[in-house]
């Protein structure tokens, strides 16, 4: 038994203890770690920036993996890629916020928008991060993964990934390792040559284009751009920092439930709403029939119905699906920045509904208890059930 603990290893500084931790700072190391666990028979599991981890205190009695990993490469671009394409490979343990600023210092757009997001580059596929209108899955081209049985790391597609909101076949269940992280961005070299700056990726989002006081659609420099994020996410309690106590988090601690337009004509005509592409993958979250019908057996029920349907070869066109604002959710059904139950040491965030803080010495349970509080609210004002972004190790919802 180590003196390591999940409080230290993670943003929201809770969790019991680690029965054995070891830290992988090669790519060999990582994939000797791996096998190793794996051989040995017993549970093991990674941990890279620990942002999006939620471990209870009885903590984990098994092998810990600790991914530290350096590297960022630059790879050949593809044969039939454009002139204005660059490939790079970076090695899981890198920090992502770090990978971000080394990308805007290169000139190199399509991430810009995701900075300050915590945690590392092998995280964020798992779940696809994404903000102020950029996603990973626009500049993924694959990654090397460790599967679960396997020696020897192999590549997967970003379609073989089944990249959805906030979701993949990473998060989903499939075990093992990400080792690194492919992807192709916009090298803004010959536009630098020309306007003596590098232009980002269109602007998607209507709250960074009113702070970079810009239309929707215009490109600006790409260091414009991080500067505006970080300044937005700051406000927000979103970037680690050990003055702010509502940093103390694992950022938005639910998504943002996706519903069909049905079901979001029910909510007042604030409540904010944007209609998703078809093509992006179904997370639907329904309205529950029976006040007595618990959540997970509403969603099941309900996830059942969609099988049904879409296996019926003559069904009526799928419904148009809706994504609503979990934060707005959250306020409107009554629960306020810095709420906090009685006696408890987690609380909602200062300045974002969406964040579960830790104000100082909080057990994971106390998080979870807030958590539950959160969505049953939810749930009981609008019906809808809002489900966790985290991966949750021994504790349940």
């Amino acid at each position: 038994m180590t003196d390591a603990r999940f409080s230290d290893l993670t943003t929201l500084q809770v969790g019991g203890p680690i029965a054995h931790l070891v830290t992988a700072t090669t790519q060999r190391d990582l994939v000797e770690l791996v096998t190793e666990a794996q051989h040995e028979g017993g549970r093991w599991m990674v941990v890279g920036g620990g942002s999006n981890l939620l471990v209870g205190e009885e903590g984990f009695d098994g092998t810990v993996i600790r991914v530290a990993t350096k590297g960022i490469e630059v790879l050949p671009a593809p044969a039939d890629a454009a002139d204005a394409v660059v490939r790079l490979r970076v090695q899981a343990g890198e920090n992502w916020d770090d990978l971000v600023a080394w990308t805007v210092e290169h000139g190199y757009a399509g991430l810009e928008a995701l900075s300050g997001i915590p945690g590392s580059v092998g995280a964020s596929p798992v779940q696809n991060i994404g903000a102020y209108g950029q996603e990973l899955a626009a500049a993924l081209v694959g990654i090397e993964f460790l599967a679960e049985g396997d020696d020897e790391p192999h590549v997967m597609t970003a379609e073989e990934l089944e990249l959805g909101y906030r979701t993949s076949v990473l998060k989903q269940g499939l075990r093992g390792v990400v080792v690194s992280v492919d992807l192709v961005l916009h090298d803004t070299a010959a536009e630098r040559a020309v306007l003596g700056e590098a232009l980002g990726t269109p602007i998607a989002y209507r709250q960074l284009a009113d702070a970079l006081g810009v239309q929707l659609g215009d490109r600006v420099p790409v260091a414009a751009v991080r500067e505006a994020v970080l300044a937005l996410r700051a406000g927000k309690g979103m970037v680690l920092d050990p003055a702010d106590p509502d940093s103390v988090s694992a950022g938005s601690f639910f998504t943002n439930p996706i519903v069909t337009e049905r079901v979001a004509r029910t909510l007042p005509a604030d409540a904010p709403r944007w209609y998703v592409e078809p093509d992006e993958p179904d997370e639907v979250t329904p309205l529950a029939t029976l006040a007595s019908e618990s959540p997970l057996d509403a969603f099941l029920a309900h996830q059942a119905s969609l099988e049904q349907a879409q296996s019926s070869t003559d069904a009526a066109p799928a419904e148009p699906l809706v994504k609503l604002s979990a934060a707005w959710l959250i306020e409107h059904s009554g629960v306020r920045r810095g709420f906090a139950l009685p006696g408890s040491r987690a609380g909602i965030s200062t300045k974002h509904t969406l964040a579960l803080t830790n104000r100082g010495g909080a057990t994971a349970e106390e998080i979870a208890q807030l958590a539950r509080f959160v969505r049953s609210r939810v749930q009981s004002e609008f019906g809808i059930v809002l489900h966790p972004e985290p991966v949750l190790v021994g504790i349940e919802l």
